[in-house]
């Protein structure tokens, strides 16, 4: 992978891009990879950002049942 490093940014982008980060809940060096991404290939996201969307998907709760199956019963060897 390429690295860019850049310099001389105005206080007021390096905030924004530092609130923005914040509100992603992600580093400010991931949140300027989305956005050159965003901007200059498209909304299409990397595979990490899948991943992301998966676990964030995935329903939580007190209410959650992971049924067993009783076909299989647990040995448990002393």
């Amino acid at each position: 992978m390429a690295q860019l490093l850049v310099r001389d940014l105005e206080p007021a982008v390096v905030n924004k891009l530092r609130r923005r980060a914040a509100a992603l809940g992600v580093s400010m060096e991931e949140a300027h990879r989305r956005l050159l991404r965003r901007v200059l290939v498209g909304d299409q996201p990397g595979p990490q950002e899948d991943f992301l969307a998966y676990l964030r998907g995935i329903p939580s709760g007190d209410s959650l049942e992971f049924p067993r199956t009783a076909d299989r019963p647990r040995r448990i060897e002393f």
